[in-house]
């Protein structure tokens, strides 16, 4: 009798389902690069070109850098895009504004906005851009839904009037370039 037991006992381990595997871990949802860069390349047979660094601060990501060859005492529509990909001639590779909650396109400062929304540019007498800017609920690398390692940085022809859907009217794209992690 205590054979059979034993044989009913090992049968019924046999037979149990093997244990689910765990689910995967999900993104961090800080950053975890310590800084990223974006050679700005021309588009659109313009002349404009510069290099931002980013990097990650409390709440979002900061810009800091130069943009030249534009007009003189303009401003341009500026914003993250999707696709990491400047490869078209007229940057449109780079997809549209980055914008992983669904908002409407807007002014970063006030109300509802896309994430990739960024304030317009504005360049000095001899038509380059000082970036002094922050971005506010973005990531920088780990791979979350506000991650912008990897998207594009887009310069416009014309100002951003923060109302115009989907881009504020801010024109072709004159400049592009992905943000690429340094470490």
């Amino acid at each position: 009798m205590g054979l059979v037991l034993l044989a009913l006992a090992l049968t019924a381990c046999s037979s149990a389902p093997a244990p689910k595997p765990a689910p995967p871990p999900p993104p961090p949802q800080g950053s975890t690069a310590k800084e990223a860069q974006a050679i700005m390349m021309s588009a659109s047979a313009s002349l404009v070109s510069g290099k931002l660094t980013l990097t990650p601060e409390p709440g979002g990501v900061h810009l800091a850098g130069t943009i030249g060859g534009l007009p003189p005492s303009g401003r341009f529509g500026f914003h993250v895009h999707d696709t990491g990909d400047c490869s078209a001639v007229d940057a449109s590779s780079a997809g549209g504004i980055f914008n992983p909650t669904h908002q409407r396109h807007g002014n970063a400062k006030i109300g509802a906005h896309q994430l990739g929304d960024l304030d317009n540019l504005i360049s000095d007498l001899e038509g380059v851009a000082h970036v002094d800017a922050d971005l506010g609920g973005v990531t920088l690398g780990g791979g979350a839904p506000t991650d912008i390692a990897g998207r594009a940085l887009i310069v416009h022809a014309d100002p951003d009037d923060y109302a115009t859907q989907p881009d504020g009217k801010s024109g072709p794209r004159v400049a592009c370039g992905v943000i690429k992690v340094l470490r």
